[in-house]
């Protein structure tokens, strides 16, 4: 037995918590196990192979990302007027949820059961308790290792404040049970049951921990952010928001600065904090030399979903895509160099909102205005590229999610954007759009951004050496694109002159500025100087 067990939670009082959710006439029940203890089970119990370098190697099935049209929140009288209802928060009905956890929870008796008691937010003013039940032993080192692990004595301080379900062998009904397909992930903010089933996807218990946090944290003032945050020896914080394969994990993990974390955070005003104890970085074509802290956080208690290993030498293969483009590593945040722990900072004084733009269109960096900073911000743009999803024609496609993460916002958009005003007003921090995408034409013509230049033009951001920088304002975009920084060619700043084409290069950026505005008619109750800030038509 774990030396961390405690009365609460292995003896009556969980037992008794557990009835409450109707679990009952369960096989043996492992709670708090320690790493070691969990990938032993998974290795038993055949959930997973050990690598070479003694990562945990899993298979998440049929799923290999989130399913977003499965997800839904319960619609009650707590969430009815909260709740920005539609195609990304679809309602399901309580009779539904009841139905679909009354027979989730009967699936589980007789079965193995892994608990693990986690919070969420490193500052403890805000944090939430969570207590996660799997029926998977990776799953439980998953939260493990993604949430916070907290010490003893705020294990033993009561009942969680939320619970999560993760069945993933248990599939609904959709003729009977309100869903779209078998798979379903629901948040009950009135119950704080979060119920997860049919996808082994580890990802949508990270994910629904935010979404929570994201209902919750706007009615206490706090910006919950989609971004990764990292700060300087003189404590001076940096936030880096984007979508997927943008660079935020990638960005923030610098060997230079200490990271505060990857992915997810809040703002108070006491400055930044975690929601996360750990990172999950997407390692699709990782290497030592691009990317060293990742790299070498990847070792015995790391969790890697779909990466390719040989069976007999159980060597790791980064470079191959055959299961998935979407292969994730999932480690505590003490296993990057230079890790912030506890995961707070003070206010940041730089905030980089990073696209990969596939048009080749905007420039590698450039400073926004305050209102150029909300337009961005709302707008959450960044362009898949032609090959990288099923049904996607050769033409780079633009996407719009509203700020920086849309699937996982559960009120609108405006909530969050004028909290990121009200910050900026208060803290005056300098924003900038940085393209980590194409440069010189579009996906197929030119070529991708080289990562020791966008390091180099964030680092003269960060030192403040772009600050006595000529600038000219982008002659579609208006943001104000410094004409030198130190490292990077003069040439590559120049979106425009890195074309062989000029005229090819404005046919581009006038179709990219008309996505952007028309995506931008939706938000109707914007300031006028925010709508202004949209680039010229």
């Amino acid at each position: 037995m774990p030396p961390d067990f405690t009365e609460h939670l292995s003896g009556p009082a969980l037992h008794a918590e557990l009835e409450e959710l109707g679990i009952s006439n369960l096989g043996e029940v492992f709670c708090d196990l320690g790493a070691e203890h969990l990938i032993e089970h998974a290795i038993e119990r055949r959930e997973a192979l050990l690598a070479h370098n003694g990562a945990l190697v899993v298979r998440t099935g049929q799923f290999t990302g989130r399913s977003p049209k499965d997800k839904y929140i319960v619609r009650d009288e707590v969430t009815e007027s909260e709740v920005d209802w539609g195609p990304v928060n679809q309602a399901i009905s309580p009779r539904y949820f009841e139905t679909i956890l009354s027979k989730a929870v009967t699936f589980l008796e007789g079965n193995e059961v892994f608990i693990q008691h986690c919070l969420a937010g490193a500052d403890r003013k805000y944090s939430l308790s969570v207590r996660v039940i799997t029926q998977f032993a990776w799953h439980a080192l998953f939260a493990k290792q993604l949430l916070i692990r907290p010490p003893r004595a705020a294990l033993a301080e009561g009942s969680p404040d939320f619970t999560i379900l993760f069945v993933p062998g248990f599939q609904a009904d959709p003729g009977r049970d309100g869903t779209k397909s078998e798979t379903c992930v629901i948040l009950n903010l009135k119950r704080r049951i979060i119920l997860i089933a049919g996808t082994s996807y580890a990802g949508e218990l990270k994910k629904s921990v935010f979404t929570v946090l994201n209902h919750l944290l706007p009615a206490q003032s706090v910006m919950p952010m989609h971004c990764s945050a990292n700060m300087g020896l003189d404590g001076a914080v940096a936030l880096f928001f984007g979508l997927s394969g943008t660079g935020k994990t990638t960005l923030s993990a610098d060997p230079n600065r200490l990271l505060i974390g990857d992915d997810e955070h809040g703002w108070s005003d006491r400055g930044v904090f975690n929601f996360e104890g750990g990172c999950y970085a997407k390692c699709i074509w990782l290497s030592r030399e691009q990317e060293p802290q990742i790299w070498n956080a990847i070792r015995f208690g790391t969790v890697l979903e779909n990466v390719a290993i040989d069976s007999e030498t159980r060597e790791l293969d980064f470079n191959s895509d055959r299961i998935t483009e979407n292969t994730r590593a999932a480690y505590p945040i003490e296993f990057i160099d230079n890790a912030v722990v506890p995961s707070v900072g003070g206010h940041p004084r730089n905030i980089f909102f990073l696209t990969a733009d596939a048009f080749g269109v905007l420039p590698p960096i450039s400073r926004l205005s305050p209102e150029q900073a909300m337009y961005h911000f709302l707008s959450g743009y960044t362009a898949k590229v032609a090959g990288t999803e099923r049904g996607m024609g050769k033409e780079p496609e633009a996407t719009f999610s509203a700020c920086f993460g849309a699937p996982f916002l559960p009120r609108k958009p405006g909530v969050y954007a004028n909290l990121l005003g009200e910050k900026l007003r208060s803290h005056r921090a300098v924003c900038w759009l940085v393209n980590t995408g194409w440069v010189g034409g579009p996906y197929g013509v030119g070529q991708r951004m080289k990562l020791a230049y966008t390091r180099a033009m964030l680092n003269a951001a960060l030192s403040g050496e772009l600050a006595t920088v000529p600038m000219t304002p982008h002659p579609v975009f208006r943001t104000l694109v410094p004409e030198s920084c130190p490292n990077v060619p003069p040439s590559v700043l120049d979106a425009r002159g890195m074309w062989q084409d000029s005229s090819a290069y404005d046919r581009a950026a006038a179709g990219l500025s008309a996505r952007f505005r028309t995506n931008f008619e939706k938000f109707t109750a914007v300031e006028p100087a925010v709508r202004e800030a949209a680039p010229v038509a």
